[in-house]
């Protein structure tokens, strides 16, 4: 697979399947006692993209937001939660990351696109 960028990223982009890596990282996280497993596939000073793949009722715990951020599911049913509100996710949604502390709970086995503004 490819490696992710640093901030001296080349002028020609790699390009990723994410469908792929997200099922190839859901085997790492079955076997894994997390439940978990992530690539980081693009890395700079303003951005992050990163893909985690999350077993069947494994949980990213209550964390504070970024400045911006989204997420695409690739595969599975994830349950977003904030304070007031859960957003019930499935397979090609996609959502903005709410501005307040939020976890991410795998309904099913499931594998999701993190983009994050840095700044």
């Amino acid at each position: 697979m490819t490696q992710g960028h640093s901030e001296h990223a080349s002028p020609k982009p790699d390009v990723v399947d994410v469908a792929s890596l997200g099922r190839q990282l859901l085997e790492q996280a079955l076997q894994h006692s997390s439940r978990r497993a992530a690539k980081t596939l693009v890395s700079s000073p303003s951005m992050r993209a990163t893909v985690i793949a999350l077993a069947e009722g494994a949980e990213l715990a209550e964390h504070d937001a970024p400045p911006a951020a989204t997420l695409q599911i690739l595969s599975g049913q994830v349950r977003l939660l904030s304070a007031d509100h859960e957003w019930p996710l499935s397979a090609e949604h996609v959502v903005q990351i709410p501005r307040a502390r939020h976890s991410l709970v795998a309904v099913t086995d499931a594998a999701v696109l993190l983009t994050v503004a840095l700044r």
